[in-house]
């Protein structure tokens, strides 16, 4: 494992995060609904897993392809993660998703801290990522029904300036321009790529899709 990335996002996740600075970097111009740093009070908490671990010697992060009948997001790269139960803090909530989305065990889960809280007009939610390592590439095992895959995607892909590109999208009468990741053969955007921006931007490589404004 790259102890060198580990030891710097474990010492700059327990300091003072760059939040939505972060954020916005792979944020789609407009997001409707979104205001930067603001959490409405109506909004469901959710918990995402973002868990590092090393393939070969080269860390690596877990993300899901959604399965194409769920209700909401229905075949968009996500990470491992969901609603928190009443009885549960969010690192019981994102353990739990963890396991049951993708099998990971989470007794082997050392848990660093939480990324900034991000607000998901589409769905409702507030998505709450907890970052965790694991010291051997684990046994994975997408849920029926729910995973229709899992990409292991490395922090080499995540910091290739060649991946992270910008489309124009129309819906819903408008224009948008959407930043992404280009990662076996998936476009990871919206509130996943935002996550992944603030882990990268604490690894000391922030991506930039939109280049000088």
């Amino acid at each position: 494992m790259k102890d060198s990335d580990i030891q710097r996002l474990a010492d700059r996740i327990r300091g003072t995060l760059p939040g939505f600075t972060a954020q916005l970097r792979m944020a789609p111009r407009p997001r409707p609904g979104w205001y930067p740093g603001e959490i409405p009070e109506d909004s469901r908490e959710g918990a995402g897993l973002v868990v590092l671990y090393p393939v070969r010697g080269e860390l690596h992060v877990i993300l899901t392809v959604r399965h194409g009948d769920l209700p909401q997001h229905a075949g968009q790269v996500s990470l491992p993660g969901g609603a928190r139960e009443p009885d549960e803090d969010l690192t019981t909530a994102a353990l739990r998703e963890g396991e049951e989305e993708v099998g990971l065990d989470p007794r082997s889960l050392q848990v660093l801290g939480h990324l900034s809280p991000l607000h998901i007009p589409a769905s409702g939610f507030v998505l709450h990522p907890v970052v965790a390592q694991v010291e051997d590439r684990p046994a994975l095992h997408p849920a029926d029904g729910e995973v229709e895959r899992i990409l292991e995607v490395s922090l080499g892909d995540l910091r290739d300036p060649a991946r992270i590109q910008v489309e124009r999208r129309f819906l819903k009468d408008r224009h948008y321009d959407v930043p992404y990741f280009d990662l076996h053969g998936e476009k990871v955007w919206g509130a996943t790529a935002m996550v992944l921006a603030e882990l990268l931007w604490l690894l000391g490589t922030p991506p930039d899709p939109w280049g000088p404004d």
